[in-house]
């Protein structure tokens, strides 16, 4: 006669335990990556206005115990960013064509890399935009990235702006160059900038950041002959930066002014020379010299004690010479008649 077997149906795991034991997984995962490299991104400021230079400093961290190398594979960058509008928009970069060379990076090292995202990505819309760095590394067949920050862009006030001619050969076309004057001001201070762009062709050819700006006072703006742009501010009382800037936006000379009596000016000759008249430069970075030690003669005198303090009522008056009688001399003592003795 056969034993008679019972089989249970075999069970489904729910759904809820499914969806808990994967994502475990895929955070245990992520967890053992993260331990394996690390990305932090750095950015100086939240707030930028347009075309202004924005660089991110990333340091990599080799955390695997053995040496890596971080290198380009099948299309994939080892080295970018990942960038979004807050609605997550993606800013793809302005050449995805790039090319990174390899390097290598040994157990427990670091490297740092800083770039400027306005000449990579097109980031010069008004608004606000969420930055990551990424690091492929094909060895760990993974993606590390860094936490990510936010950035504003926005622009400033606009103080002054003349488009000029750039000067070059008789008979030929040189095209044209407006300059413009910024004012970006922020919670506790108000920078300076200085932008340079070709609007027929829409190049940027630089927006410069000049300093920091007294607001209640105007920044004095020269151009000489050759259209060279003099720039004077004031950026804290007594003291001015002066900017010489050439057409093609690099900054030919910048001097730092000390004006302890009268206010500096720029001053345009009828050749057509700009040149500063008043201050004398210095070195705002320099180590002060440090004051010498008061020889023992120098000391000062110390206060008198409240027993040799004068009087308030003998304070400016001369004290006199008290006379014999005075009670404040002693009467000398007599002198003793000799004795007779018979």
């Amino acid at each position: 006669m056969k034993e008679a077997t019972l089989s249970l149906p075999k069970r489904a795991l729910p759904p809820f335990l499914v969806f808990f034991l994967v994502a475990a997984a895929i955070l245990l995962q992520t967890r053992q990556a993260l331990s394996q490299i690390t990305v932090d991104l750095s950015i100086k400021r939240t707030i930028y206005i347009a075309y202004e230079p924005l660089l991110a400093t990333v340091r990599i961290t080799n955390l695997t115990g053995n040496r890596l190398l971080l290198a380009d594979v099948e299309g994939k960058k080892w080295f970018g960013f990942q960038i979004q509008t807050l609605d997550g928009r993606p800013i793809p970069p302005i050449d995805p064509n790039y090319e990174i060379d390899p390097i290598q990076v040994g157990p427990g090292e670091s490297i740092t890399r800083t770039v400027n995202l306005t000449q990579l990505y097109p980031i010069s819309d008004f608004g606000s935009y969420r930055i990551r760095a990424s690091v492929h590394a094909p060895e760990l067949s993974g993606y590390f990235s860094s936490p990510p920050l936010t950035v504003e862009i926005t622009e400033g006030r606009l103080l002054w702006q003349q488009t000029v001619g750039v000067p070059g050969p008789a008979g030929t076309e040189s095209g044209t160059r407006t300059i413009s004057l910024l004012s970006h001001r922020l919670s506790e201070r108000t920078d300076l900038y200085l932008r340079i762009e070709d609007k027929t062709s829409g190049i940027i050819y630089c927006t410069h950041r000049l300093g920091d700006f007294i607001s209640y006072g105007k920044p004095d703006i020269q151009l000489d002959a050759g259209n060279t742009i003099h720039v004077l501010q004031n950026n804290i009382p007594r003291e001015f930066i002066y900017s010489k800037v050439g057409l093609d936006g690099k900054i030919l000379d910048r001097v730092t002014l000390s004006a302890p009596k009268d206010r500096p000016r720029l001053v345009r000759t009828q050749d057509g020379t700009v040149s500063v008249a008043g201050g004398f430069p210095f070195d705002p970075k320099a180590t002060p010299t440090p004051g010498l030690i008061p020889k023992l003669s120098e000391r000062p005198v110390p206060m008198p004690t409240p027993e040799q303090a004068p009087s308030p009522a003998a304070k400016g008056k001369a004290k006199p010479t008290p006379s014999p009688k005075s009670p404040g001399m002693a009467k000398p003592k007599p002198t003793p008649s000799p004795v007779k003795v018979d």
